[in-house]
């Protein structure tokens, strides 16, 4: 026996035996519907003030169940049968308790709501079951019949299976969240941007004819300022707002300029030459800046997106901050040609330039040997403490007395060099001249023991005679040492 009001299928299509039941056709879930009942409890709500239904229905929740208990299933087609996997008619409004269930009081309470707001239609997205416990995804829709002979006793309504649909949506949901997720916290500046200007302004050029792009922005440097305001960023993530020093993302944006400038520039030219030359993915260092002024050497990656690659309109940079190790880089490159204590050149260095000079030198050459005296005596009396001071203030003096142009190296524990290449005798004579002047300077300015050098000097005139320039400096070296022994009392053979 069919449930108590509901029209029987059979019966219905029974009118008529020639003509088709359009109802049990379709292709689609639909349901028919007596929803007077709701109308009257509608009705009794407003006469007893009800305007908010929503705030009204939350606050009672029992309230939602009684306007599901007012809506009557008349009748339902074959694919509604097929989608909650019933058996009959009756079997399916019998057990809707088992349809219509969990999730979907707030779908339920949005259906409500449009009917009280005086729509004829509604519909809203929501989660049924089969009969055999399957989740499904619907999409429900729901329409008054106007012709109906009382109000809202014929309600017709679709559903549709969004399952699979929804189930995509999901999936991609999570897929963008996975991404998002790996942009924000990727441990390196992540930027996305627009170059279609970029691209617009290099296809101009190349239908004016221009095809030495090199040669054009050397004429036009201007043309690499232009090109990179530009640029539209479209977002960042986390870590460039920390590496950038940067309070947020609008505080970042907004200050670009300060960024993106001097050095940078110079590698931004670079970049578009890749980019004329067809190179959407290039990698290089480069140099930007901290919003605090701080320079950063950071490693670049610029990729255009897949399916980007006609208009550029989606590019992803990639930056690595390596400040720390290009100043450790930096660092050891000072090592392997300065001597740490006296911030000289090293006997490295020495032996480089000799061989350097040895090829390219234009002489005449001056060298000039400066020996530390009585280091040894210091260390052993004073400690090596002092006999340190005595050497970095040997490093002071020599690194004043001469020109940016020249350099002075240490080349042992307490000998020195100076190269002066293109520089004759007496302006040798001068630089000695200087060098002793500023010792004395030195010994007024610091107290504890006398700084002493002695010093030799040779020049050469002939490249091929450098290495006994360097013997002949040597020896007069040894012979001002001699004098001040024995001027000093220290020459223990007169002794």
């Amino acid at each position: 026996m069919p449930a108590a009001g509901i029209i029987n299928t059979n019966e219905a299509s029974s009118l008529n035996p020639h003509t088709p039941d359009f109802f049990d056709l379709a292709p689609c879930s639909l349901w028919l519907e007596d929803y007077s009942g709701l109308r009257k409890l509608f009705d009794a709500w407003r006469a007893d003030g009800v305007t908010d239904l929503r705030s009204f229905l939350q606050a009672d929740p029992q309230q939602v169940a009684a306007c599901s208990a007012s809506i009557k299933v008349l009748r339902v087609n074959h694919e509604t049968l097929a989608l909650y996997e019933a058996a009959t008619q009756d079997d399916l409004t019998t057990r809707l308790d088992e349809v219509l269930r969990d999730d979907m009081f707030n779908s339920h309470l949005d259906e409500l709501e449009q009917l009280w707001a005086g729509e004829t239609t509604f519909q809203s997205k929501t989660v049924n079951y089969t009969l055999t416990g399957r989740r499904i995804d619907i999409l429900l829709k729901g329409a008054l019949l106007q012709d109906s002979a009382s109000p809202w006793d014929r309600v017709l309504v679709t559903v549709e299976d969004i399952t699979e649909l929804e189930q995509a949506r999901q999936r991609q949901n999570a897929s963008e969240q996975y991404a998002r997720g790996v942009f924000e916290q990727a441990p390196v500046s992540l930027w996305v941007e627009d170059f279609r200007s970029i691209k617009n302004l290099l296809d101009d050029l190349r239908m004016q004819g221009i095809t030495d792009f090199r040669t054009f922005m050397d004429v036009h440097p201007e043309f690499v300022e232009r090109c990179m305001s530009e640029i539209q960023v479209l977002d960042v993530n986390g870590y460039t707002i920390k590496m950038f020093k940067a309070a947020d993302k609008a505080e970042l944006l907004t200050r670009l300029p300060e960024i993106f400038r001097d050095r940078t520039l110079t590698s931004f030219h670079a970049q578009l030459i890749d980019l004329w030359e067809g190179r959407l993915f290039h990698q290089r260092e480069v140099v930007n800046y901290a919003l605090d002024g701080s320079t950063l050497n950071i490693h670049l990656q610029l990729s255009v997106f897949p399916g980007y690659e006609d208009d550029w309109g989606l590019v992803l940079l990639a930056l690595t901050d390596i400040t720390a190790r290009k100043k450790a880089e930096a660092y050891l490159e000072y090592l392997g040609t300065h001597d740490v204590l006296t911030t000289l050149k090293n006997r490295s260095f020495y032996v480089d330039e000799i061989k350097r000079l040895e090829r390219k030198g234009i002489p005449p050459i001056t060298v000039i040997i400066v020996d530390l005296n009585n280091l040894k005596i210091i260390n052993d009396t004073q400690g090596h403490a002092a006999g340190d001071s005595l050497l970095r203030r040997t490093g002071e003096v020599l690194s004043k007395a001469i020109e940016k142009s020249f350099r002075a190296a240490r080349i042992g524990g307490d000998e020195f060099a100076v190269l002066l290449p293109g520089t004759d005798e007496q302006q040798g004579a001068l630089v000695i001249d200087n060098i002793r002047q500023l010792v004395e300077l030195n010994n007024q300015f610091y107290t504890g023991p006398q700084l002493h050098l002695s010093i030799g000097s040779a020049t050469c005139y002939d490249i091929s005679n450098l290495h006994a320039t360097l013997r002949e400096a040597d020896l007069a070296m040894y012979e001002d040492k001699r004098k001040y022994r024995a001027s000093s009392g220290a020459d223990r053979r007169r002794a």
